[in-house]
Parts: C-alpha cells; sequence; structure tokens
C-alpha cells in the first residue's frame, strides 16, 4: 500500500489564453442557464484553458483575475443549489432524474477543476517560485506542484514517509563555480535523505524526503514543501532560460525496511565505495517501487550489491542493478528491463537515469499493483492510482502487468503524447500505445478531497445521511396515501417486471463481496418477509454462487449483483457466468460507466452514481446499498404480486425518515466516542453481536471493526455465546436497535448473562429502551424494526472514525 508519482514535461505548444476569454467563457456560461448541461459544456472549456503552463502563467499574471473567477463560481454555485432543490422538490420520474443528475454532476466537476485545482495550484505554485520567477522556473514548480497534490491523495495508501526527487538539466549552476562545488559538498549525503544534493550525467540531483512513524495525513507533504520552498540552490538551478526537470516522487507504508528518511523513496543507485565515482561518469539512477521485491536478499547476494547498513528496503536493489547493468555498456531501457524482470513478486516500479533525465522507464508485474500514464498537456502524469492523475487530466493509459510484466519508456520529448510510450513485455517484445488503449477516468478529484475531516472515515460517515437521501431520490412516490416505488426503465427494465409477473422469474439471487455481501444480506432478509416464502430467495458472496451454487439453466433466476466500484473481480465473474446461463441481472453499483453497469439487465445507482469511497473501510457505500436493496425489495415484491401494499408502505415510510434518524446518531457523537475511548481500550478481546435484522449489523461492525483496528473479532446472534468465549471477560457491542418487546426482553436477558460473566456489553437500542444492563447504552431513534440495523451499524462503525 505505496503511492507512485511522476511528471515528466515539455515545453507547452498551446499560448496563454487571456483573462478576457476566460472571463467571458464564464459569463456565457451564466447566460446559459438554466440549461444545466449547456452551462457545464461552457465552464468545463473555461477549466481546460486555466489548465498547464499557458493557464497557470494567466492566471498569475494578475490576482484581480483569481478574483473575478471566484466571483462567477459563486454564482454557479447558488445556481447548482437552485437545481438540486428543483430535484428534491419537483415530481421527476427516476429517469428524468438520472439524465439531469448527470448534468449536474458535470456542472460541479468543472465548477470545482476551476476553484480548488486551477486557482489552488496558481496560488501553491506562487508560494513554492515566488511570482518574479521567469517561465521556466514556473514550468518546473508546477511539475512540483502536480507530483505534491498527488502524493497528498496517494498518501490514503501508505503515509509513513514519502519523498520527492527531480533531476534538473540545462540548469543555471556553472561546473566551475565553486560556489555550487562548496554546495554540494555540504548535502552530499551517502543515505540519501532529506535534501541530499548530487551532480551527476547531464544535470543536478535533488531529493527531498520526510518519514514519521505517527502523524497526519498532509504532514509529510507539508514538509516537502517547505524545505522545496527554502532551497536556494534548487532556485538558482531553475533560473536559467533553458532549465528543465522530471519529478519522481513516492509515498510508502513500510514492509520491508524500517521506517527511515534512508529508507524512504526514491532511493538512488550508490553503494559502498561506489557513490564518489557518480562524478566521473558512474551510471545514476534513482527509482521508487510499489510492492515487494521478494529476492531482494538473493540478488544482494548473487551480485555482490554491498549497502549501507542503515538502508534496508528492498527497493534499494533496484537502481543499483539497473547502474551495474549500465556499467556495463548497456543501454538504459536494456538494463531497466533486464533488471526488473530478475525481481520476485508484484511490483510497480518508476525509476530515471542521470544519463537521460528526459525519459521515464515504469515497469509492472502482478495483478496486486497498477501503474497509470496520464496524458495531460504536454505531461506525462505517472502514478499508482487514478486519483493521482486526475486533477490534470481525464485520459490514461493503463499498463498490464498481468500476462507476464511490461515496461514502458516515456519520451520526454512528446510528452502527453500516444506516440511518445513505448511498451515492451519483460521479454522484450515491442508493441506501440494506440487510441484504444485510452481510458477515460470515471472520478475527479472533487471525489477524493476530504474536506477538512482529519481522514476519509470520518468524512465518510457524515455524508451517509445524504449518500442515501440521493439514494432514494425521486423513486419513491405517493399514490392515494400508499407510497409505491417507482425505479424507471433502466433500473427496473419491464422485461424483468413481466417475467416476474408471470412466474418466469422465481429465484432471487443477492451477490456481491465483503460489505456489498453483507449489504446484500439485508436485501434477501426484507425481500423474504415481504414474499413470505412465495420466492426462493438467498444471499451470498459471489464467489460461492459461481462455485457452488451454479445450475446450466438458470432462465428461472434474477441475480442483484451489489458492488460499490462496478469493478469488483469475483462479482464481476459471476455475473458473467449467471448470464451464459440465462439468468437477468440487475446491479445495485456507485459508478457510472463500470464494468457491471455494462454487464447486467437494469442499474439501480447509488446516491448519485459517483459517490466516491477512498476509507479502506466502506460507510456511506453500505448505507446506501441497503437503501437501494429496500427499493428493489418492494419492486419484485409488487411486480411478483406477493406481499402487502400496507407493509411496502411502512418500510417506504421508515426508508424515507432514515436519513434524518442517521443524522441524529451523528448529532450524539460524542457519547459514542466516550463508551469507545473509557472503555475499549482496556479490553484485549472484542466481540459483536446482534439478532434478526441486526445480525447484518453485527457482520458489517465486525468487518468495519477488524479492517481497521487489526483484531480478530467474534461475531455471532445474541444467543448463541458458545462462539464467545466469555472467560476472557471481552467488550461486547450488543447491536440492538429496533427491538422491542419479547424479542428486546430476550436481549435483555442476555446482556444480564454477559455481565454475570464480567464481560463489558456496550448496548445499542432504541430511544426508550432502558432495561439493559450494561457499561454504556447508545440510544437511537426508533425506526421500523426492519430497518433499525443501519441505526446499529452506524453507531458501531463510529469509534474507528474517532
Amino acid at each position: 500500500m505505496c503511492g507512485i508519482i511522476g511528471i515528466l514535461s515539455r515545453r507547452s505548444s498551446r499560448p496563454a489564453p487571456s483573462a478576457d476569454e476566460l472571463i467571458k467563457g464564464l459569463d456565457q456560461a451564466l447566460a446559459a442557464r438554466p440549461d444545466t448541461a449547456e452551462v457545464a459544456r461552457l465552464v468545463a472549456d473555461v477549466d481546460a484553458l486555466a489548465r498547464g503552463l499557458p493557464g497557470l502563467l494567466t492566471l498569475l499574471s494578475d490576482e484581480a483575475i483569481g478574483s473575478a473567477i471566484v466571483d462567477r463560481l459563486d454564482e454557479l454555485d447558488v445556481f447548482l443549489a437552485d437545481r438540486e432543490q428543483h430535484l428534491e422538490e419537483r415530481q421527476l420520474r427516476a429517469d428524468e432524474v438520472e439524465a439531469e443528475s448527470g448534468s449536474l454532476i458535470a456542472l460541479r466537476d468543472a465548477v470545482w477543476a476551476l476553484r480548488r485545482d486551477r486557482l489552488r495550484t496558481a496560488e501553491e505554485v506562487a508560494g513554492l517560485a515566488g511570482r518574479e520567477a521567469g517561465e521556466p522556473a514556473l514550468a518546473v514548480y508546477l511539475a512540483i506542484q502536480q507530483a505534491l497534490s498527488a502524493l497528498d491523495r496517494l498518501e490514503v495508501r501508505g503515509r509513513d514517509s514519502a519523498g520527492l526527487h527531480l533531476f534538473v538539466w540545462h540548469h543555471g549552476l556553472a561546473d566551475d563555480d565553486s560556489g555550487l562545488a562548496d554546495a554540494v559538498a555540504l548535502r552530499d549525503d551517502p543515505l540519501f535523505q532529506s535534501r541530499a544534493v548530487r551532480v551527476a550525467g547531464r544535470g543536478v540531483s535533488f531529493v527531498y524526503k520526510a518519514a514519521a512513524e505517527i502523524g497526519d495525513l498532509g504532514d509529510n507533504t507539508s514538509a516537502l514543501r517547505r524545505a522545496i520552498q527554502d532551497d536556494e540552490l534548487l532556485r538558482r538551478a531553475l533560473h536559467a532560460p533553458e532549465a528543465k526537470a522530471a519529478v519522481l516522487g513516492h509515498t510508502r507504508w513500510a514492509s520491508v525496511g524500517v521506517i527511515s528518511e534512508a529508507n524512504a523513496h526514491p532511493v538512488n543507485s550508490d553503494e559502498l565505495d561506489r557513490s564518489a565515482q557518480v562524478g566521473a561518469g558512474e551510471p545514476y539512477v534513482v527509482a521508487v517501487l510499489n510492492g515487494d521485491v521478494d529476492n531482494h536478499a538473493d540478488l544482494r547476494s548473487t551480485k555482490e550489491l554491498r549497502f549501507s547498513g542503515s538502508i534496508t528496503t528492498d527497493a534499494k536493489v533496484i537502481p543499483s542493478l539497473i547502474a551495474r547493468y549500465r556499467q556495463a555498456g548497456i543501454d538504459d531501457v536494456e538494463a531497466f528491463r533486464r533488471a526488473v524482470s530478475s525481481f520476485d513478486g508484484s511490483v510497480a516500479i518508476t525509476a530515471a537515469s542521470a544519463d537521460c533525465p528526459d525519459q521515464l522507464l515504469l515497469a509492472l508485474n502482478g495483478s496486486g499493483q497498477a501503474l497509470y500514464v496520464g496524458l495531460a498537456e504536454d505531461s506525462y502524469i505517472v502514478a499508482s492510482e487514478p486519483y493521482g492523475v486526475v486533477e490534470e487530466t481525464s485520459s490514461y493509459v493503463r499498463l498490464d502487468g498481468e500476462h507476464g510484466g511490461e515496461v514502458v519508456v516515456l519520451d520526454g520529448q512528446r510528452a502527453g503524447t500516444l506516440e511518445g510510450i513505448s511498451r515492451l513485455t519483460y521479454g522484450g517484445v515491442a508493441s506501440t500505445a494506440t487510441a484504444d488503449d485510452v481510458v477515460t477516468a470515471e472520478i475527479t478529484t472533487r471525489d477524493i478531497d476530504r474536506g477538512d475531516a482529519p481522514h476519509f472515515l470520518l468524512k465518510e460517515i457524515t455524508e451517509s445521511p445524504a449518500s442515501m437521501r440521493k439514494t432514494l431520490r425521486a423513486k419513491i412516490s405517493d399514490h392515494d396515501g400508499r407510497l409505491r416505488v417507482e425505479l424507471g426503465e433502466l433500473a427496473f427494465p419491464a422485461a424483468i417486471a413481466d417475467r416476474l409477473k408471470s412466474g418466469e422469474l422465481s429465484r432471487i439471487r443477492v451477490i456481491g463481496q465483503g460489505t456489498a455481501a453483507v449489504a446484500g444480506q439485508s436485501m434477501a432478509a426484507v425481500l423474504d418477509e415481504l414474499a413470505q416464502g412465495t420466492l426462493d430467495v438467498d444471499a451470498l458472496t459471489a464467489t460461492e454462487m459461481s462455485g457452488f451454487n451454479l445450475r446450466l439453466d438458470m432462465r428461472d433466476t434474477l441475480a442483484i449483483a451489489v458492488s460499490q466500484s462496478g469493478t469488483t473481480t469475483d462479482t464481476n465473474r459471476t455475473v458473467d457466468l449467471l448470464r451464459s446461463r440465462g439468468a437477468w441481472v440487475i446491479g445495485i453499483v456507485n459508478r457510472r460507466g463500470s464494468d457491471l453497469t455494462d454487464k447486467a439487465d437494469g442499474v439501480l445507482y447509488t446516491s448519485d452514481g459517483r459517490d466516491v469511497e477512498m476509507s479502506v473501510a466502506s460507510t456511506k457505500a453500505f448505507y446506501s446499498q441497503v437503501a437501494a436493496g429496500v427499493l428493489l425489495a418492494c419492486a419484485i415484491s409488487d411486480a411478483s404480486g406477493v406481499g402487502t401494499d400496507e407493509r411496502r408502505h411502512q418500510l417506504l415510510e421508515s426508508l424515507r425518515s432514515l436519513p434524518d434518524a442517521m443524522n441524529v446518531v451523528l448529532e450524539g457523537r460524542s457519547h459514542i466516542a466516550d463508551a469507545a475511548h473509557r472503555l475499549a481500550p482496556t479490553k484485549r478481546y472484542w466481540a459483536v453481536v446482534g439478532s434478526g435484522p441486526n445480525k447484518v449489523a453485527a457482520e458489517e461492525v465486525r468487518i468495519k471493526l477488524s479492517e481497521l483496528c487489526y483484531k480478530s473479532i467474534a461475531c455471532d446472534v445474541t444467543e448463541d455465546k458458545k462462539h464467545i468465549d466469555l472467560s476472557s471477560e471481552p467488550l461486547i457491542l450488543v447491536c440492538a436497535a429496533g427491538l422491542s418487546g419479547g424479542t428486546a426482553s430476550d436481549v435483555v436477558k442476555e446482556v444480564a448473562i454477559f455481565r454475570a460473566h464480567k464481560a463489558t456489553p456496550v448496548v445499542i437500542a432504541s430511544e426508550g429502551e432502558h432495561r439493559f444492563d450494561a457499561a454504556a447504552l447508545i440510544t437511537v431513534p426508533s425506526v421500523d424494526p426492519a430497518l433499525g440495523f443501519v441505526l446499529s451499524a452506524m453507531c458501531g462503525a463510529f469509534p474507528n472514525a474517532l
């Protein structure tokens, strides 16, 4: 879990736009109201003009430009809010809402990009370079800012250390400058720690690093930014009229080697007793690694690589081995190919050489890593996740690591083009990148911004009510005092409804993996209750479905495939197998244009169809999947002619009020935090229990606690104590929201038993229930018993985020 970023640019081929062009474009967008799609198109055109170095030069030319743009963006924000309200208040069909939602997403993206990407970038570059910097220096500082911004986002993949390296050539530092020699001598660090400088090949190598076992997201990139901003030697180097630089960065989650600046990536090719020879023509290489070089110890031994004892990362073998091949007279690309071909393990690697600084070398092998080459204007943006690319471009080429490994060479002279991308297999077979290889990203930086939240988990929990509300929008209608579901043709095709009505579809299978599978259990439970046993309903993981529950003829089966991303491999593979046997498929998915949307017969989007989750632990997607599942359960039972209108009305009425109940839970977070801080740290063993619908909550909370606290946690129905080791005196979270009467009384007795065995029960119950003898009682609003588990799950997830 690490992050790679690389920036390789060439001189811009587009003139800087005039300030009038930017302002006039926004005025035209405002004049196009209320046509949301046209407004979005015009604002996106302005954003395209403001990108890259040309846009930066215009934004920095006059401080008044930024203020004029902000004034117009503020007007567009008001328009967006009005259109959102329009969707909420008008009685639109579900398909109409989907179309307008798509236009609103496009407009939000464009407004966000101008305000938070272009204007923010101009401000940050000015802070790094100073407003007196020339165009070449601004181009380099722009690349640095792009890398720092990407690292900030990639830190969710690992944040114990980070580093940024620059190869600067055509610089303004004279070789015979005694001041340069003194400065380099002062900063020549054999451990390649922060602020190390090396004269190598055609240019100068600068590196900046930060390492800390404990810290917050953003700390490392802030430290890198300060070091770069304060580096007068770098400023001198970039003062030359032809100065250029290539940037290579990394954020690390340590797996091999302790957390330290010496082990932070990028690492260089220095070996003991060899680093002093670099200035005399010794090959000099820097590299970063995601994944593990499993045979690094063997390579050190067989190749007699000698490193400082302070450098223990497996990544160190990469640049050193490349340099060894270069020293033997092998060219850069072949040396790189030979080196990476010798590594065992799933790896993503990016390297650069002082001999060819205007080139980046990439390698990917195995299915556990990824590398993307963003095709920005006159630039390549290399990142290990799409969200490292999307601030500058939505178009990228993904490396293929699953067919024996791939090497890619990027040529800075043709940066931003397909022609500058050369591809090789690990075996040396060459190929070219074509337009068919280009993928359009389905996200923007708006989707992956954590705002003022300290981390994504807390941000996404607090967004859950709004996400659920958007999932329900325009899908519940009132017919003479009765609530009914209206999903539209996109989500619930007439062909499926007709087959349910005729009885041709009588088996319902809800599939998914992980949290999506747990959400699927809740849908199956609601549908089973509504159908009263007249439909064959089951929920199971996609792998169980494909491995043990397929039949040759499945034309009687409707599968509900639940996936947050729409790209879950096991789920999509199972969907293919089901469809090949005649089954029908409806997808519950959060991402428009994803693989699952292409495979399914119907698609029910959660939230607005692009409510991206960044936290490893899913939260808002789970609650929205639950809501979508209830909607589908009502639609399926109604189409099948089973269940009662009265029960569906009750469910939908409670479902519609559930976001408000979730907000009440959020308001009580301090009480939840107090119980967590007071009781959890002293207990080594934890368990989660729930009965009926609350068994779903217990399963979901167990997943969250296990993912984020690295604990093995028992989970069971409340009354089944044999799978919980009461002798360990555990902390037991009892999910009981929505229970009343006799079922609540049964849980009261179980809690008393827990207390008798010196366990520490924490009970989540509906307001008004005070019979529990618990170490802590957390009450939540009363909702329909079939939906109370949502509030239990929300309370259980909160301690992870506090």
